[in-house]
């Protein structure tokens, strides 16, 4: 399959407008920031609960292009939280005796999201948090991806990766200098592993097996992406990684996502078509960290106004222009073959 280069240079990029309730929602998750409350929020648990807590704000405000807004001391506090947190990834009990593996660790999924928001707060995350890029080298499965679910790691028939697991590490292994010769191959083997799954594909395992089941959603896509996946989201930093690296993309990897796109958004304005965040549930904190019965996920207000099905979304249709001016770039260069 093929790209129509010319009907996709010919999609318009328009930029939707902001609604003053989006406005409003910017504002108050800014002034949330700002506050005590939210930091000592990060102090108890600089991730949890979902979705209503520091982190999820932070990370919201990146997406919509307003990470300048997060107050200094706000995003210090993030990372020095984080920096506290185990710098492994435990997969056997003996590598961290004693730990909660749901909050004395993070996975690979949340330190992808979290770096690239820090680093947009103008924090020097490679000196903040030098263990950070080298711990996704070190979790990188042998095709190329990651899974944030540890026993993953104790398969030794099959290579269990996550779609999930890997973009944003990925996303986070792009900013930046191009990093070690270590640094350089997890990327180029994680770009790797996008291309042999076309974008579209999930887990060909049985230890992953619900991955495949999920891949029928991927196509729909959603926002706020928080750790999510959908097809835009790959689509995007396939394209940043070609550019990146220097490396060719095959428009087979590509076609059934760009033409699909094209095709559903003829004047440039995606809309949101899933809330992948809804319906979760999430532990809350507790005085003595006693364990937690999960509760329902809470929203908050600038969440609840950019996840309307069926809303034009800024973030979206910037991300889907982006995709297609780098595309195009691609193709004057010659390095988006058939």
């Amino acid at each position: 399959m093929t790209i129509d280069l010319e009907k996709l240079a010919a999609v318009p990029s328009p930029t939707p407008l902001r609604s003053a309730e989006v406005e409003r929602g910017v504002a108050d998750s800014v002034a949330y920031l700002g506050s005590d409350a939210a930091l000592h929020s990060i102090e108890r648990d600089p991730y949890w609960p979902k979705w209503n807590s520091p982190w999820w704000h932070m990370l919201l405000l990146h997406e919509l292009g307003e990470a300048r807004q997060i107050p200094s001391r706000t995003s210090a506090a993030m990372a020095a939280r984080i920096d506290r947190l185990l710098h492994l990834f435990p997969i056997h009990p003996s590598d961290a005796p004693g730990a909660d593996m749901q909050r004395d660790s993070a996975c690979h999924c949340a330190l992808g999201t979290m770096y690239p928001v820090l680093a947009a707060c103008g924090i020097d995350v490679e000196r903040t948090l030098p263990w950070v890029k080298p711990w996704f080298v070190r979790y990188q499965m042998a095709d190329g991806g990651l899974n944030c679910d540890n026993t993953a790691y104790l398969q030794t028939s099959e290579c269990p990766s996550s779609m999930v697991g890997t973009v944003p590490p990925l996303e986070a292994m792009l900013l930046g200098a191009a990093g070690s010769s270590e640094q350089r191959a997890f990327a180029t083997r994680a770009g790797g592993f996008l291309m042999d799954r076309a974008l579209i594909h999930g887990s060909r395992t049985v230890h992953n097996a619900e991955e495949r089941g999920a891949a029928v959603a991927w196509r729909a896509l959603t926002f706020p992406r928080f750790y999510f996946y959908d097809v835009l989201r790959g689509l995007a930093v396939l394209v940043r990684w070609a550019e990146a690296t220097e490396q060719r993309l095959p428009e087979a990897a590509v076609a059934t996502v760009v033409n699909a796109l094209v095709e559903r958004w003829p004047d440039g304005v995606v809309r949101v078509e899933r809330q992948a965040h809804a319906g979760k549930t999430t532990l809350l904190p507790t005085a003595d960290r006693s364990p937690s019965p999960r509760a329902p996920a809470s929203t908050f207000p600038l969440l609840d106004a950019v996840s309307r099905l069926g809303e034009p979304s800024e973030a979206l249709t910037r991300q889907w222009s982006e995709a297609r001016a780098g595309l195009l770039r691609l193709a004057r260069a010659g390095r988006l073959v058939t």
